[in-house]
């Protein structure tokens, strides 16, 4: 009496890496690609250097209102001061407007030596970060001047309201550069989900600190005694974590369902 062999579900193989370079070779192309991604910054940043006006524009706008009550105004500490503060935004024009370039140069180098799956990954993430990020960016933008003007309002109407042109720069790209990190992070658990490190169960458990952190770290962004700054933050940020989690779950699920589908049936024994 024999036994039918049971039958296995066909695998697809994953694709090989690519050929490994010689070291050399390796130095050679990441030369030449920070060349090309140094020359578009290079280039971009004469592009911000004619965008400082617009740039400033925007900025000293809140700057206006709290001048319309009190003494009010951008100061530099030093000769020198406007110069380096125009080149400063101009550099970081260059290196947001030329950021196309250089990820690209990046990862054109990088991509080559990922398996299939793994570039599907990393291209999904990019592509899903990019958009986000400039979304929180926007959002930065849109309430800098209400927590200026707020924290501003601190100070007597008697009082002097001088800022520090260098450190007010600094102030606002904190809070861009924050939101946009913060919208970023959905897409971060679902790579982490997708790379079979955090099951969407996990994610699930925890929804309650997830939901006080974003509560937290929109009262922290938003420092003012107007709640709808706070919530215009954290709404975006929790429907972003709920699709991530939607997205987690279907990614679950779908391996359940190819497990399942991959368990051999037993067969009858021939006689």
């Amino acid at each position: 009496m024999t036994a039918a062999a049971p039958a296995v579900a066909p695998t697809r193989p994953e694709a090989p890496r690519s050929a490994p370079m010689p070291v050399a070779a390796h130095l050679h192309e990441a030369t030449r690609r920070a060349v090309w991604a140094a020359v578009a910054v290079a280039i971009c940043a004469v592009v911000g250097w004619f965008l400082y006006e617009p740039v400033m524009d925007l900025v000293r706008a809140p700057i206006a209102q709290i001048a319309a009550d009190r003494n009010a105004s951008l100061n530099f500490d030093s000769v020198t001061g406007a110069f380096d503060l125009r080149l400063r935004v101009s550099l970081v024009a260059g290196f947001v407007l030329s950021s196309p370039v250089w990820l690209y140069q990046l990862f054109a180098f990088v991509l080559p030596g990922l398996t299939r799956r793994e570039r599907r990954y990393v291209l999904g993430s990019v592509g899903a970060a990019a958009p986000l990020f400039a979304a929180g960016c926007a959002t930065g933008l849109l309430l800098f001047p209400h927590m200026v003007s707020v924290l501003a309002g601190f100070a007597s109407s008697e009082d002097s309201t001088i800022l520090d042109a260098s450190a007010y720069i600094d102030f606002i790209l904190k809070i861009v550069v924050a939101t946009g990190v913060a919208f970023v992070l959905p897409v971060v658990l679902v790579v982490l989900n997708l790379a079979g490190m955090v099951s969407a169960r996990t994610f699930a458990r925890s929804w309650r600190y997830v939901v006080v952190a974003i509560v937290l770290f929109s009262a922290l962004a938003t420092p003012s005694a107007d709640v709808m700054s706070m919530f215009l933050i954290a709404i975006p940020m929790t429907a972003l974590f709920a699709a991530a989690l939607a997205i987690a779950a279907l990614h679950d699920r779908s391996l359940a369902r190819s497990a399942t589908a991959s368990i051999p049936e037993e067969t009858p024994c021939s006689v």
